[in-house]
């Protein structure tokens, strides 16, 4: 029960991230988000890491590296989505593939989440097609600040490989073992930094925001930090199969605080293919938790 409920509370933690650094996103690049949350996130990780314990092992903060990289990647190339399509279609689309992913590997790696599951992965590709046929047929998506946010060809390619890149990190930190503490978790958040600041450094985008973007860059630490740490601790108590797809639940925050806060509406096909997909995302999490 202790780790359904981690790995909810992550679903929770990323859901709000998402959230609140895509408006963030929206008024500066998403570069400029990212660069002032991800090292605040290791200061966090390192003032706590003390307090929690566990053995600190070569094996462990490789791991959380190569969980870093990704991560880095993911993020910025899911703001830059974000920051020019509806999230509640962006959001929904990148959860089937942080869902659908890590149960493939689990399943090559002996898991059997059951038949069920093999049912959501089938609708979770037909909830690809719906969501982005709409879109690609020039469908119009809401208007935030003067412009409209559209599902176009090169946020479908953003959204897919935020999705991947997603779905690597949680499979590296699937690997680390049990008793290691935060230090894994503070070797990712360092190694998303390097990611980071070495694609604003090369783009000249590094430069920190200001004011309220600050702020909100704050707080997008702090979900950050406590999301993270709630998904590695639930994968260290359970299977990669069952608690990879209760954190992609993600969606379900993002998409009703766009909605409430930002006024987002999609056509009825892409509200089916959205719909598609969150039931996707559950049929594989209610096989995964029945799983032998």
């Amino acid at each position: 029960m202790t780790t359904v409920l981690l790995a909810l509370a992550s679903a929770i933690g990323f859901g709000v991230s998402d959230f609140v650094g895509g408006v963030a996103s929206r008024r500066v690049t998403a570069l400029r988000v990212v660069i002032v949350s991800y090292p605040l996130s290791v200061l966090l990780v390192l003032a706590f890491a003390p307090f929690v314990g566990g053995e600190i092992s070569g094996e462990s903060l490789l791991w959380g590296a190569a969980s870093g990289v990704g991560a880095g990647l993911a993020v910025w190339w899911f703001y830059l989505a974000l920051a020019s399509g509806p999230m509640a279609v962006i959001s929904p689309l990148t959860a089937v593939l942080v869902a659908g992913l890590p149960v493939t590997v689990g399943i090559m790696l002996g898991e059997r989440p059951g038949a069920v599951a093999y049912f959501g992965i089938v609708a979770a590709l037909a909830a690809v097609v719906l969501v982005s046929r709409e879109s690609t047929d020039g469908g119009a998506g809401p208007v935030i600040g003067g412009r409209q946010m559209r599902f176009s060809r090169t946020v479908a390619w953003l959204t897919f490989g935020s999705g991947v890149t997603f779905a690597f990190s949680f499979i590296a930190l699937g690997q680390i073992p049990a008793g290691t503490g935060l230090w894994p978790l503070a070797a990712a958040r360092g190694a998303a930094t390097a990611v980071v600041w070495l694609v604003a450094l090369c783009t000249w985008q590094f430069r920190p925001p200001r004011g309220e973007i600050l702020h909100l860059s704050v707080f997008v630490a702090v979900l950050d930090v406590t999301a993270n740490a709630a998904f590695m601790f639930a994968l260290q108590g359970g299977l990669l199969s069952l608690v990879s797809v209760i954190g992609s639940l993600y969606p379900a925050a993002t998409v009703l605080l766009a909605m409430v806060m930002l006024g987002e509406r999609v056509s009825r096909i892409q509200v089916t293919g959205m719909l598609l997909a969150l039931a996707s995302v559950a049929m594989i999490a209610v096989a995964a938790t029945f799983a032998v």
